[in-house]
């Protein structure tokens, strides 16, 4: 709600603005607001709203384009050339302000949607004429004075109801196309994400297995073999939006395996897990900080380097806790993870917007994760 209302608070300084210059109108006396017209008043307030508002919204739009901005400034004293010609002309339900206001409401369609209102120019134009026409005949020639009053209150209502079908229904093709391309951006930010993760793991893994069959190593074939299964996952599974938490757990399972036939030197890892695994999650979001832990904490550490583990369910609130914790070198920048940490923290936002927490702790050469998703 914060981030819309950021995003369109031209609207509110136009509505502030509004009725700051129809207070100073009414105090100079140089317009009467009849309290009995009500749709007139509605039609007139929404009117000036957006005729003040959208200048203000497209402001640096307007700047690159001024013969739009004039045709609206030039719109907006036509608007108020009418609503003060009605207020002092005396005459009850003037059909010129109906006729002037509808001409202004589509004019300001043509001006700031006109590939919108192109679309539908024939159709609105034919209505608006017939309807226009019909209001001004019961108005000249209807003697009946029940009988015209009766009809002008419904020939009112059929002459605005298309006019706020209208503009519901462009804002919600905005609404619309909006989204697409929030959702497009999304996906080609995730896309971006998952494509920095494969080559930044693979890079170090080949190198592991470069140094392997340089000392031909018995483990070569074991790691090519773990390689293979790692590779499978993050091709295929890596593209899926979720997938079940016991292949992710698996994953990092095969991962670990893979750095214990690397190392010659003793590595304390524990990996500890819950049983309430029937749960489905984004894929890749825990291989970041494990092989952070590897990289930045046991190949730096000679003796007593150790990598611990935990992933836990709360089935009541349906939250996982993930939380990684290694040692490493005094030397070595244990709080700096490069570009893999930021690339978790975006992804993050993006697939768990206001539903995580990541915490990350350095201290007396201990680096501790800790991240907790709200499952959606």
């Amino acid at each position: 709600m914060i981030e819309f209302l950021k995003k369109y608070k031209a609207f509110l300084y136009g509505l502030l603005l509004q009725r700051i210059a129809v207070d100073v109108l009414l105090y100079f006396n140089f317009i009467y607001i009849d309290d009995s017209g009500t749709i007139a008043n509605m039609l007139s307030f929404i009117f000036s709203w957006f005729l003040i508002s959208l200048p203000i919204h497209y402001f640096s739009f307007l700047k690159k384009h001024k013969t739009i901005s004039l045709k609206l400034l030039i719109l907006l004293f036509v608007f108020f050339v009418i609503i003060i010609n009605d207020l002092n002309s005396k005459i009850i339900d003037n059909p010129i302000t109906f006729i002037g206001l509808v001409c202004v409401g589509l004019s300001f369609f043509a001006i700031i949607a006109p590939s919108y209102f192109k679309k539908y120019a024939l159709i609105v134009m034919g209505y608006y004429s017939l309807v226009l026409g019909y209001f001004c005949y019961l108005r000249v020639y209807i003697n009946d004075i029940n009988r015209y009053f009766q009809q002008e209150k419904e020939i009112k209502i059929i002459l605005t109801a298309p006019f706020f079908v209208l503009l519901l229904t462009w804002f919600y093709q905005q609404w619309k196309w909006m989204k697409t391309i929030e959702s497009k951006k999304t996906k080609a930010e995730l896309s971006l994400l998952k494509s920095q993760i494969n080559p930044h793991f693979f890079f170090n893994t080949l190198n592991n297995l470069y140094g392997l069959v340089i000392e031909k190593s018995d483990d070569a074939p074991n790691v090519i073999l773990k390689l293979s299964d790692i590779m499978r996952y993050t091709i295929y599974m890596g593209k899926e939006d979720v997938v079940p938490l016991k292949e992710e757990i698996e994953y990092l399972t095969n991962y670990i395996e893979l750095h214990k036939i690397r190392y010659q030197k003793r590595v304390d890892i524990v990996f500890n897990h819950s049983r309430e695994i029937n749960y489905q999650i984004a894929p890749l979001l825990f291989i970041i900080p494990l092989e952070n832990a590897f990289k930045h904490g046991v190949e730096s550490i000679t003796e007593d380097a150790y990598i611990h583990i935990n992933i836990n369910i709360d089935s009541d609130s349906d939250i996982i806790y993930f939380d990684i914790e290694n040692n490493f070198e005094a030397r070595e920048s244990g709080g700096t993870a490069g570009i893999g940490i930021q690339n978790l923290k975006q992804r993050l936002k993006l697939l768990y917007p206001d539903k995580h927490k990541i915490k990350i702790d350095v201290k007396d050469s201990i680096y501790k994760l800790e991240l907790k998703i709200e499952m959606l």
